[in-house]
């Protein structure tokens, strides 16, 4: 089961995340526009000093394809993240990324409201290496870094219906990663708010690493 931790910010902080069991480690990366966002010389310094055998992701909020394109070049991540609204970036724009920069996985967020969302998982089915499931505000529209959970019924019927690597997000924490995973069956789970230090600045590392414990003592058949 691997483990995938946002928001990183900084080496020391990565590389203990990394101690306490992460597999990715998420970096929002831009040019500051969105606060959580850290520029892409930073994020390669980050990524540099990571594992060999951990993987650095970098999260991209921008629509922008070529902006992407470049960022990615300067910040070297192992999997770029695309986060924007499926209909914002299109699976033709997705090839664009992946012929400029063959060697970098993407995953691609795939907002959890419905059953319209298996349709919508199956148009990048084949085209990324990495679904993210996550959650929705309903009111302000807001994909991610939400604290809400989804339903996860309709989570496990993605799983079982594309080939594609799922990585399950949304809410998800110490206290209900076991239930989610024994319901969903994705290859992975994404934690952010819910391992966050009170406040938000920063990660809890017992709560991470009882994430990463919980989600990888479960013996799934």
């Amino acid at each position: 089961m691997i483990v995938q931790i946002y928001e990183i910010t900084n080496v020391t902080e990565a590389l203990k995340v990394v101690e306490m069991g992460a597999d990715h480690i998420g970096v929002v990366v831009g040019d500051g526009t969105f606060e959580p966002e850290i520029k892409p010389f930073r994020a390669r310094e980050l990524f540099i000093a990571l594992p060999q055998e951990k993987k650095g992701v970098a999260l991209f909020l921008s629509t922008e394809i070529r902006t992407i394109i470049q960022m990615a070049r300067e910040a070297e991540p192992n999997i770029i993240h695309l986060a924007a609204p499926p209909e914002a970036i299109l699976p033709t724009q997705i090839e664009e990324i992946k012929k400029d920069l063959p060697e970098i996985e993407i995953m691609r967020t795939i907002p959890v409201v419905g059953e319209e969302s298996v349709a919508a998982a199956m148009v990048y089915d084949g085209i990324c290496d990495y679904l993210l499931l996550d959650s929705k505000d309903p009111q302000s529209g807001q994909i991610g870094v939400t604290g809400r959970t989804h339903e996860w019924s309709i989570s496990k019927k993605i799983v079982e219906t594309v080939n594609t690597k799922v990585i399950l997000a949304g809410g998800l924490g110490p206290e209900n990663v076991a239930e989610a995973i024994r319901i969903v069956r994705p290859y992975g789970v994404d934690s952010k708010t819910k391992t966050d230090r009170i406040g938000g600045k920063g990660k809890d590392l017992i709560k991470v690493k009882r994430f990463a414990d919980t989600a990888k003592s479960l013996n799934l058949v």
